[in-house]
């Protein structure tokens, strides 16, 4: 990018050369050929009038286009470079801002700042030497002129910073009130069905245009500004060439100056004037980059949650026993705490549910295991290392997660379902398709595997939409799954069916079953019941601002496992050991089978299994600041 901005500036100063010569010529002519009417004097200048012509449109054509390359590299550069900084940064990013905001700043935003490093820089060099250019011609034919000239330029930077400052801050309105709209768009269109199924229509319509309302304030006083910038400036470039000419006619009549070197000296002005003014409407455009930069940088000044430690080791494909060590965890920002003192640990081939009410933690659970966030006390473990021992690519090639909203692209059904393997053949994913139930419905699509599933597989039924992305987990093929509500929203029937597949996909792997409904547990399910903070825990964190560390109080009695019957129940096992979240240390009640073994290596302090630890070995590993 670097080697083609500098060859747009280097034709840009030749055609800017070009020019200069070209107007001596016309000089020469007016005195040489017009004034004396000798014709045969004229040929030969305008042979090279016409050649430096051609030269000029060819350099100016090199320049123009090899800038234009430059800039529209730089702003796919700048735009895969944000975009994958987002992607590195935690989700609740994205869903504490508006979708349509943010869509705004990876496109218009980035093109204004596009317009200044690219072809702004470039416009500012070859302007800058276009002055120079033209301003020393004009030296060469009266200095006295042409400091009379220069006398006048300061008039036009002044008329320009007053009119830079004022289009900044309406800029920066325009871009916030751009962004307001795009997501007013982009969640009416979303949710049409929503919208016309609640006869909303018009409410959404009122919504779009108060947002654009506040965009077209915004553009009008850009307009505004804009369209009375052009009008002084030409009011003080037409004051100058009065007063030169006018001047020049006098030099002419006392035999000072020819007439081809006032044309000439009016020629350079009417070059140099616009290139000034072009100085003055780059402040104009460096002013609206400056409030879509400012959006930008936002973005890129968000560090990620979690970093990798400097001496983080690959995972490699482990056999995925995970361990949560008195795990507690608040989200950066919210002052209170969602998890405290959680210990679980699960083997191979077990399936650990995570039942409770709403805030309890439960997808926090998932969030932490797959390493968005790191938790604030405690640890976690992957057969016996801490997560922040590895690196965040290697922990999450080992776990597959199954969201409880359906996500899938609007590529075709063989590309969503090797999405977790890019590189998987069509042998492969119609395995995982028929051990998935996806098999038998595609075989009727209109266009099979290759079938276009639409935005967000909006052409598919829920029930399909679920089975592919179980398809894509078997595909997938982890140690570790973790299932975030499977069955939500979906009927009796239909769950059931894609509950088959999943225990199939179960066997052999440790699996976290994230769920309310306990209907359809798998009968060797062990249930772990998070409860949410207590109301007086979250008020002491908030007033203080930390966690309290230290002995605490041993939390009241619990009835045991067996006399949770909602639990073992639904469960379809009684005896199933439940262990609550907020259990105090000492004072945990024992549980059976290896939940007690958990609680009581928690309890003292101790690993089942050795690893390094954030504190002990695995240097870096210290979250980063979250995002803002």
């Amino acid at each position: 990018m670097r080697k083609l901005f500098a060859a747009g500036v280097v034709f840009a100063i030749l055609a800017a050369l070009c020019e200069v010569a070209a107007i001596r010529l016309f000089g020469h002519i007016t005195d040489e050929v017009l004034t004396t009417r000798e014709l045969g004097a004229f040929w030969v200048p305008a042979i090279w009038w016409l050649g430096l012509a051609a030269l000029a449109g060819v350099t100016s054509f090199a320049g123009a286009y090899a800038t234009a390359l430059g800039a529209e590299r730089f702003l796919l550069a700048l735009r895969d470079r944000v975009y994958a900084h987002v992607q590195t940064l935690a989700p609740d990013f994205s869903e504490k801002r508006r979708l349509g905001d943010l869509m705004a700043r990876l496109t218009d935003d980035i093109e204004a700042i596009e317009e200044l490093v690219g072809s702004g820089l470039v416009k500012l060099i070859t302007t800058v030497a276009g002055v120079i250019f033209f301003a020393g011609a004009a030296f060469l034919i009266r200095w006295d002129l042409a400091l009379l000239t220069m006398a006048l330029i300061p008039l036009f930077l002044v008329v320009s910073k007053v009119f830079a400052g004022r289009f900044r801050s309406a800029a920066a309105l325009e871009r916030a009130s751009n962004g307001a709209m795009n997501s007013v768009l982009e969640e009416g269109l979303a949710n049409q069905p929503l919208v016309q199924a609640y006869n909303r229509q018009d409410a959404e319509s009122r919504r779009l245009h108060r947002e654009g309302r506040g965009w077209l304030r915004a553009n009008m006083a850009q307009a505004w500004l804009a369209g009375l910038y052009s009008p002084v400036v030409q009011v003080i470039e037409t004051v100058c060439l009065i007063v030169i000419l006018g001047f020049g006619a006098w030099e002419i009549a006392a035999g000072r100056l020819t007439l081809g070197g006032l044309l000439a000296f009016a020629a350079y002005l009417a070059l140099l004037y616009p290139a000034v003014q072009s100085l003055g409407e780059l402040a104009l455009t460096v002013s609206e980059a400056a409030a879509g930069s400012d959006r930008v940088i936002e973005i890129l000044r968000t560090g990620p949650a979690v970093t990798d430690a400097r001496d983080a080791a690959p995972a490699g494909r482990g056999r995925g026993r995970i361990a949560f060590e008195r795990v507690g965890f608040a989200y950066p920002g919210r002052g209170r705490p969602v998890l405290r003192d959680l210990s679980f640990a699960a083997e191979p081939g077990d399936v650990v549910v995570l039942a409770g009410p709403s805030g309890a933690g439960k997808s926090t659970v998932a969030k932490l295991l797959l390493r968005f966030y790191d938790p604030d006390e405690g640890r976690i473990l992957l057969d016996g290392t801490d997560l922040r021992c590895l690196t965040r690519e290697s922990l999450r090639d080992n776990v597959t997660i199954l969201h409880q909203e359906t996500l899938l692209f609007s590529g075709s059904v063989r590309e969503n379902i090797a999405y977790g393997r890019p590189g998987a053949t069509l042998d492969e994913v119609i395995r995982a398709a028929e051990a998935a139930g996806v098999h038998d419905f595609v075989k009727v699509l209109p266009h099979g595997y290759d079938t276009p599933v639409g935005q967000r597989g909006r052409l598919l039924s829920g029930g399909q939409r679920q089975r592919i992305a179980i398809a894509r987990a078997i595909l997938r093929d982890t140690p570790v799954l973790v299932l975030d509500e499977p069955t939500s929203g979906l009927d009796d029937a239909t769950a059931a069916q894609v509950m088959r597949p999943l225990e199939r996909l179960m066997a052999g792997r440790t699996t976290l079953l994230i769920t309310h409904d306990l209907r359809h547990l798998p009968d060797r399910a062990r249930v772990v019941a998070l409860e949410p903070v207590p109301r007086e825990e979250r008020i002491r964190l908030k007033r203080v601002g930390m966690p309290p560390r230290g002995p605490r109080s041993p939390a009241p009695d619990r009835p045991a496992a067996s006399d949770r019957p909602a639990a073992s129940d639904s469960s379809g096992a009684s005896g199933r050991p439940v262990v609550p979240q907020r259990l105090a240390v000492p004072g945990r009640p024992a549980a059976s089978g290896r939940s007690a073994a958990a609680a009581r290596s928690a309890a003292s302090g101790r690993s089942e299994t050795s690893g390094c630890s954030a504190a002990s070995g695995c240097e870096g590993a210290s979250a980063s600041p979250g995002p803002s």
